[in-house]
């Protein structure tokens, strides 16, 4: 995104009842059930959800406690928090397929330590992280407001609010802003697309959706009424996976930060984080939270690279986009080394990454929410190396 300006810029999210983020939330509830029963459980579970029918992929090492039928249980235990029991996607009757095996051997001793070396990478890949100063979670506004608004009406739904009678768990959102001299100034149109049931009218739903949508917004960024899209086919009663296969990994730039930033295309929800593309994603968006945090720059993009089997990154590169304030990158590219140990062991030691915290994280973004200290979960949305990046640059 441009960082001077004046110009439209567009982020879409997507409800935890879209098809494709119900097959990331079952990957993730496999997956913290393995971590539950060993925090070094190696698992990589796809998931597809179509009418009536759940199969789950993929590759795991883990304890044998973990069984298909205990995975058939969660996946429809998933469901059912979800609010899917429709006729064609039911928690209750819909087939579940486990076709997952053990991890192949040659993968397993490139990651696995052994003598004097490390921890190895799961795969290759680069990741990348990103801040900024337009929202109060350090987030690219259009997205932030997109997941803002599905929330809030799922919390709606959730809650049986008489606001959200006769909603249904499949949803979308996207929202456009304007910017000014490279700053969000206001909605100049907001689409929500939502399921419901048949005897519900468009227009009754448009006129529910407004003062959530408005309030979900900064005071006077509301677009005008005319560019306020609901359900624009007209209906939207056949939903979710009955209406749209879903797969795990298909919604990473909703994942991340709505386009706004580069993604390095590997998609986070099933893997364990000996997987990089999961926990090195995470440890991007930290030491590019904490920059912005520290107040050493307006924006900060930051890009990870591995080997699989290697341990240690092969690049760190950071960009300031011309807003560092006296700010050298190739020295904050060394500060950021030192202050936190970017192997894969190192990240998930310092993150706290081997526990079971993924389920919150599949649905409305992994980036700009809270850090759950109950849970502890979210734990790569904390600023404490902002005190440490303060000293190093002399602030």
């Amino acid at each position: 995104m441009r960082d001077k300006g004046d110009f439209l810029f567009t982020s879409e999210s997507v409800s935890e009842g879209h098809p494709d983020k119900v097959a990331d939330r079952i990957s993730d509830t496999v997956l913290d059930a393995f971590l539950a029963a060993d925090p070094y459980a190696r698992v990589a579970c796809e998931t597809l959800v179509t009418t009536n029918r759940i199969v789950l992929a993929g590759e795991t090492r883990g304890p044998d406690t973990i069984t298909a039928e205990y995975l058939a249980h969660l996946a429809r235990l998933a469901v059912h928090d979800i609010g899917y029991d429709q006729e064609g996607f039911s928690w209750r009757n819909a087939h579940v397929e486990c076709h997952l095996h053990a991890q192949s051997q040659d993968i397993a001793q490139g990651v696995d330590s052994a003598g004097n070396k490390d921890e190895g990478a799961g795969d290759q890949g680069i990741m990348f992280g990103y801040a900024c100063r337009e929202t109060e979670a350090l987030m690219p506004a259009p997205i932030y407001y997109a997941h803002l608004i599905l929330r809030r009406i799922s919390e709606l739904r959730r809650a049986r609010d008489v606001t959200a009678a006769g909603l249904l768990p499949d949803a979308k959102s996207q929202v456009t802003l304007r910017y000014r001299d490279g700053k969000p100034v206001g909605a100049t149109s907001i689409v929500v697309s939502i399921q419901h049931v048949a005897e519900l009218e468009r227009e009754e739903i448009k006129r529910r959706l407004w003062p959530i949508v408005e309030s979900s917004l900064p005071a006077g960024w509301m677009c005008p009424e005319a560019q306020f899209y609901v359900n624009p086919t007209g209906k939207f009663v056949i939903g979710g996976p009955d209406g749209d296969c879903g797969l795990t990994g298909r919604k990473i730039i909703v994942d991340t930060y709505g386009g706004a930033a580069p993604h390095g295309g590997g998609a986070f929800s099933g893997k364990d984080p000996t997987k990089v593309d999961r926990s090195a994603a995470y440890a991007c968006r930290y030491l590019a939270k904490n920059v912005v945090a520290a107040e050493l720059a307006e924006r900060c993009t930051i890009q990870l690279s591995y080997a699989i089997g290697v341990s240690h990154p092969l690049s760190v590169y950071v960009d300031l986009h011309g807003t560092g304030k006296d700010v050298d990158e190739a020295r904050l590219e060394a500060t950021l080394r030192d202050l936190v140990n970017l192997s894969p062991r190192g990240i998930r030691e310092h993150l706290h990454l081997n526990r079971p915290i993924y389920v919150p994280t599949s649905a409305y973004g992994h980036f700009g929410r809270e850090p759950d200290p109950e849970l502890g979960s979210f734990t790569w949305e904390r600023t404490d190396l902002v005190p440490a990046l303060r000293a190093a640059f002399g602030r």
